[in-house]
């Protein structure tokens, strides 16, 4: 096969054999097919797209360019969940190990952030000691004692998706839903998965702002699961203002054991149980949805939860005394409120805003070689139905260096909308695909 002639066939939107798909990531990873071509491909598919086929054998061929774990000789279903992204998105860290305080293994592979959106390992990095690089043996360690265990992608786990992320990332085509699709269930069906439960966030503060855009990309990553064998079901949910009230590193953290001794948001603790407990269900009858909410309620109330909470922690190298003690996460040096100048009700909070604020402060990276400051970030004081008097705190930034703080200070102002008449605020869960 000719590497140009199927570029050409893709540019002029004709569809590729699962033969002509798999030749190209086989020899892309291979390093027979080079950058320059590989980024043309991506173009092309990026403006013609892909049929669900295609992207099913795109897909497929990734996941095939590396390892896929088995962890059938355990006893019990094996269960992930993946979220799209958003501002103040910490779910994995509470969902991982209540899931498995009520009896299933979660093997979680996670991704750090880009942008102004949060990533799973550089808010687990802000934990002393805790280590995410942990060879696959004791990766599968960790899972048997514990129960779960969360690392960053290995060089075994689809090496294709690796190298063709980071040139979508520098070729602007990123925003692909085939490319998408591919690169996020490449990685997750690699856990050797019983079921995949899908946090797609849509909004102001999400990567796909549209409700119709993130259904699109829904129902494609569901038909992918299915299709290869993994039950697999998506929640649409609210990013139109940050989830819970914490964004950066080390307060999510905080925010995160918060909601596993049970003292929470309530909006953060409801989104982690009703994806909990859909993840329990997923292979059971529909009659099981209810036992699952109870088992999920069960294992968060009698402390089982936090107690899987810390021993993750201590089995990855960290120190599970954060747990009782925060003074041991990083702290910043300096703290001060953002006080509204009115009153009124807050109608809306810009969780884009809030998310490029928090990076600008240091808590995100622009780059992937961006340092993070994990003790950075901002504290919501106020969210979308709360009353406000004049001169009362919106929120509280966390910061040590005093031009990163006056740099977000009126951008940080103007994202909290505050009216004379409240509104409620938005549906948290706005759509089921399955």
């Amino acid at each position: 096969m000719n590497v140009a002639e199927l570029i050409l066939k893709k540019r002029d939107g004709f569809a590729l054999a699962e033969t002509e798909i798999t030749f190209l990531i086989e020899g892309y990873t291979a390093g027979r097919i080079p950058d320059y071509q590989m980024a043309a491909f991506c173009m092309a598919v990026f403006h013609r797209g892909m049929t669900a086929e295609e992207t099913l054998c795109l897909t497929r061929a990734m996941l095939r360019s590396g390892s896929v774990l088995d962890f059938s000789s355990l006893p019990g279903l094996k269960l992930d969940k993946h979220s799209t992204g958003g501002v103040g998105d910490k779910t994995s860290l509470i969902i991982a190990p209540l899931v498995a305080a009520a009896g299933a293994y979660v093997p979680m592979i996670s991704g750090r952030g880009l942008g102004f959106s949060g990533g799973t390992l550089d808010k687990l990095e802000s934990i002393p000691g805790f280590t995410v690089q942990l060879p696959l043996p004791r990766f599968r360690a960790v899972l048997e004692q514990v129960g779960c265990a969360m690392i960053g992608q290995t060089e075994q786990i689809a090496p294709a998706d690796r190298k063709l992320y980071s040139l979508r990332d520098v070729t602007a085509t990123v925003e692909s839903i085939p490319l998408i699709c591919a690169s996020i269930m490449s990685k997750k069906l690699a856990e050797g998965l019983d079921g995949l439960v899908l946090d797609v966030k849509t909004g102001a503060g999400a990567f796909m702002p549209t409700l119709e855009q993130a259904s699109d990309l829904a129902q494609s990553l569901v038909d992918i699961g299915n299709c290869l064998g993994t039950q697999t079901v998506a929640l649409i949910t609210d990013m139109n203002q940050p989830l819970g009230k914490a964004v950066g590193n080390t307060l999510e953290v905080q925010e995160a054991i918060e909601t596993l001794k049970g003292s929470g948001p309530q909006d953060l603790a409801l989104l982690c149980e009703k994806l909990s407990s859909r993840m329990l269900s997923l292979t059971a009858e529909s009659a099981e949805a209810g036992r699952a909410r109870t088992r999920v309620a069960e294992a968060l109330s009698s402390g089982r939860a936090l107690e899987k909470f810390a021993q993750m922690v201590e089995a990855q190298g960290g120190d599970p005394r954060v747990i009782d003690n925060a003074s041991l996460l990083p702290q910043a040096a300096l703290r001060e409120v953002i006080a509204s100048n009115s009153t009124g009700f807050v109608t809306g909070v810009n969780a884009r805003s809030v998310g490029r604020a928090s990076m600008a402060l240091g808590a995100g990276r622009e780059t992937v070689d961006s340092r993070i400051d994990p003790s950075v970030g901002i504290l919501l004081n106020k969210k979308i139905g709360d009353r406000v008097e004049k001169g009362e705190p919106l929120c509280t930034v966390f910061y040590n260096q005093a031009a990163k703080f006056e740099s977000v200070r009126q951008p940080l102002l103007e994202a909290f909308a505050i009216d004379p008449d409240r509104v409620e605020p938005p549906p948290l869960i706005k759509r089921l695909v399955e």
